[in-house]
């Protein structure tokens, strides 16, 4: 099992999730963060540190957003690995809590 992030960290991209993961396994694009499933542990560290509730077990995430395992696995083998803690985007607590943000991501 791992952990995948979801539509709301779109244009928020907080990362309070990447300082407490023991292994690393955190990826950063333009506006978004993604967890690559060969390397999460499942150890469920990331998924309350999260402001925008945007982490979730991949056998819970929310109806709609199955995509979203997918989209992290390909997104985790190209953008580059983040280890530490970076302000959130701009106007990210505008963008908290805003559905159907996949129109927003950037690759």
């Amino acid at each position: 099992m791992t952990f995948v992030v979801t539509d709301n960290c779109i244009k928020c991209k907080y990362t309070d999730c990447v300082e407490v993961c023991p292994v690393d396994c955190f990826y950063e694009g333009p506006n978004f963060l993604v967890i690559h499933p060969d390397e999460c542990i499942d150890c469920a560290l990331c998924e309350p540190e999260c402001p925008a509730v945007a982490i979730f077990s991949e056998d819970e995430i929310p109806s709609g957003m199955e995509n979203f395992i997918e989209l992290n696995a390909e997104l985790a083998d190209v953008w580059p690995n983040i280890t530490e803690k970076k302000d959130p985007l701009p106007g990210a607590e505008e963008w908290d809590g805003k559905t159907g943000k996949i129109a927003e991501l950037e690759r």
